[in-house]
Order: C-alpha cells, then structure tokens, then sequence
C-alpha cells in the first residue's frame, strides 16, 4: 500500500465508523477500492449483506443499477453512490416505457429480469434472476414462452439448457462482448493446462470454450476449489485483485486485457472519502417503483432458495 492509499484509507475508516457505514464493493472496482470494501462480491450478493447490517449508511462502490438495488432491499439505509456517473450500458439499452411497449404487443408472456437493470425495468417485470440462478428461475415459470431482458446472450445461455422458448431482448454487456473464441484459444495455447472459466454474459462462441461457466461468486468459488493452478478468466479484469488475494499459489491470465469496464472504474479513494464526508451523492428508489421492483426481486429470491 503507498503512503496516499494508507493515508486515505486510514482517513476513510475513520469517517466510516462516526457515520456508521458499511462498505460494498463489487469485484470489477480498482484494487485499491476493494482492499477497503467490508464486503466484496457481486451486486446482489452484496445488497443482501447491506440488509443484514447495523449500519445507517451503505456506500457502494459499483455501478448506478446495484446502488439502486441496495436501496430496493434496505428502503432504510442511506444509499451513496461515491461517483453517481458511473452507470451500465447494459441497463441503459432497455427503459420501463420501451418495455411497456414490447409487453403490450407479447400479451401475457412472464418477463424475466437480469438483476444488471434499472429499478423501473425490475418494476415492470414479473421476477428477476441472477446470472448464477437464470435457469432455475426460467425453468421455474409455468409458462412454455419467456422474455428475457436486457442480456441476450445471457438468454441463450439460458435457452441452451432450457425446454422453453425464450424470446430476447437485443441488449448486452459491452465489456462481455469484447471477449472472442479467438482469445480463449490464443491464450489457452500459451496456457494447454490452465482452465478456462468463462461469465455467461459472454458470446456462444466463447462460452463453448470453457470449462466452467460462472458468475462472478462462482468465479471465486472455483478459483478456491480446484487443482488447476492456472485459470483462464473470461469476465472484467478487476476481479482477478480478488482471486489473486484469495489464491495467492494459483495464476490468473485474462482472457484479453480487452475486458475492462471504463464504468466500474470511476471509483477511487478520494470519491470514496468525499462522498462519506458530504453524505452524498445519494441513491433513492421511490416508493412506488420500489415497491414493485422488491416483488420481482422477492420472487427471485423465493426460487433460488
């Protein structure tokens, strides 16, 4: 740690404790971010933590759609997003009225939700999924058709392993989609013996390449679990400061040094500092829209356990 991360964190811990907060990070934030986050992990992972806590104040060190989300499932929190600007091309690729739209003209057809979605999406849809539990939640639906929003490659995922015809909306993780099969071959030839772990917001093409698909907590869990002491990782780079502190006797090799999110980026200490200090920017789901988003995301909830 330099002289400015431990001055700054030192600072931050100090101002953490007087406001009574807690802080989540999500795995794809700069390292020196994580290495101060109470909780790292993914973005329902770690709204579900925020609930469980004491704390009066939640900083999260994500993206808009998951601060939104803390707020969802912690209406009695203080919700701070340290740089409000830092968004997702994915969620923005789909609004409530657009979906509106769509769901007139496909009557009652359920609308399954990636959670990486605005609260006013989740509001209109009928459950939400993560992309650890998106065919179990499908599967689970007693509809023989489903729409699945935003991901469209998510979907495929899903309607691989799936008996029901899912209908998909054209969205996409921009950063997921700069990782090709021609990568995952590339470096698996520089690597013959590493695994190659692959999140399902990638291409077809890629995931058919890989030895495990994962979310970004299964990412982790495999890193801990398996004999490979190399693993190819197919998502945003930022999670490989996670899995190298977590294995620090293994090698993780970025399928292309490509993957980066510019959105998950923004976030630094000193944005961190100051948005504890001014107890802001802060992030409010209103009540109504809350109200129907926490149904959806309730329902998610209720299958995957």
């Amino acid at each position: 740690m330099s002289t400015r991360e431990a001055e700054l964190t030192g600072r931050i811990m100090s101002l953490k404790k007087e406001r009574k907060a807690v802080i989540l990070v999500h795995n794809y934030q700069l390292g020196e971010v994580q290495d101060i986050g109470d909780f790292v992990g993914d973005s329902l992972e770690l709204s579900q933590q925020a609930a469980r806590t004491a704390a009066e104040v939640i900083i999260f060190c994500g993206v808009h759609f998951m601060a939104e989300t803390a707020s969802i499932l912690c209406p009695d929190k203080k919700v701070l997003l340290p740089e409000i600007n830092a968004g997702c091309p994915m969620a923005d690729m789909i609004t409530a009225d657009s979906l509106r739209e769509k769901k007139r003209e496909l009557g009652n057809m359920p609308v399954v939700c990636y959670v990486n979605s605005t609260a006013a999406v989740k509001a209109e849809s009928d459950v939400c999924c993560t992309s650890a539990s998106a065919v179990k939640v499908v599967n689970s639906l007693s509809a023989r058709e489903v729409f699945f929003i935003p991901d469209q490659y998510l979907g495929r995922y899903v309607a691989a392993r799936t008996d029901k015809k899912i209908k998909l909306w054209p969205g996409f993780c921009p950063t997921h989609a700069r990782i090709r099969a021609e990568d995952i071959i590339r470096v698996k030839a520089e690597h013959p013996d590493a695994k190659v772990v692959i999140h399902p917001e990638c291409r077809p093409e890629v995931i058919a390449l890989a030895d495990r698909v994962a979310s970004t907590s299964g990412l982790c869990r495999f890193a801990r679990e398996t004999d490979a002491r190399e693993i190819i990782v197919g998502t945003e780079m930022g999670i490989i400061h996670r899995l190298k502190k977590e294995n620090p006797d293994k090698v993780f090799i970025p399928a292309t040094e490509q993957a980066v999110c510019p959105n998950m980026k923004l976030i630094n200490l000193e944005k961190v500092l100051k948005s504890l200090t001014e107890m802001a920017p802060e992030v409010k789901v209103p009540e109504d829209i809350r109200l129907r988003a926490k149904a959806a995301v309730d329902r998610m909830l209720e299958i995957g356990s």
